[in-house]
């Protein structure tokens, strides 16, 4: 009996480990969005660039977070619940890897605006935006540790919102180059930063899935419906 809670306590102790990782990572990636996005609104190229630069360590938690997860799947062989939080692991750091990536995209992008012209208001959109996705970021992780359903599920339809905020900025950055052919250039990367926050929910709500399936076992019986599917791009690449 000991020895069986010695083992059991340390299972414990490696599951612990992870999830802290994962923690770690959604905060450099909660970070990753705001300063991408503070960038552009304060044309800091020195921001742009150690978002560029820190995408590095979440790369690296990745990482650390699967051999991690591979090592407790060979070594525990877990069962039913515990080996949904295993699996859960990879796919809340794939996620969250991909999220960095669409900040990292941002802030290179960003960092090309800045040399053109500015268009007067063009940003603020974005900050809201991306501010939306950062606060679902930040309710998914807590709705993680604390096995919430309920707000995973939350933030699950909260992601309608971010799909209304692309296709208003979609519009709006349409109606900057019509006005004015030389904001072409600067509105199309606008264009694809916002293409980039909106994945970014997409991920998030990813997540906020794997969240419910952790915790009862099942995925949510329905597919959220996307907000508007006019400009809809289903590839997974950068834009």
């Amino acid at each position: 009996m000991e020895n069986k809670e010695h083992i059991v306590s340390s299972f414990d102790r490696d599951l612990e480990g992870i999830q802290a990782m994962i923690m770690k990572m959604g905060g450099l990636v909660e970070t990753a969005i705001a300063e991408a996005t503070a960038a552009l609104e304060n044309r800091d190229e020195d921001l742009a660039f150690k978002v560029r630069k820190g995408d590095k360590a979440i790369d690296e938690l990745e990482e650390r977070v699967n051999e991690e997860a591979a090592r407790i799947l060979a070594q525990r062989q877990p069962a039913a619940g515990d080996l949904r939080t295993v699996l859960t692991v990879f796919r809340l750091s794939a996620s969250l890897e991909r999220i960095g990536d669409y900040a990292k995209n941002m802030a290179k992008r960003a960092g090309v605006v800045m040399q053109m012209q500015q268009i007067n208001g063009a940003a603020a959109g974005l900050r809201r935006m991306s501010r939306q996705v950062e606060l679902m970021l930040r309710d998914v992780l807590d709705a993680y540790i604390q096995r919430d359903v309920d707000l995973a599920a939350d933030v699950r339809e909260r992601d309608l919102e971010v799909d209304q905020m692309y296709s208003a900025l979609f519009r709006e950055y349409l109606t900057f180059m019509m006005e004015d052919p030389r904001n072409i250039t600067a509105c199309m990367h606008l264009h694809f930063m916002a293409k980039n926050i909106e994945r970014m929910g997409d991920h998030v709500t990813t997540i906020a899935e794997q969240v419910i399936y952790l915790s009862t076992g099942d995925y949510p019986d329905e597919d959220r419906e996307k907000g508007d599917r006019s400009s809809y791009d289903p590839g997974n690449g950068e834009v």
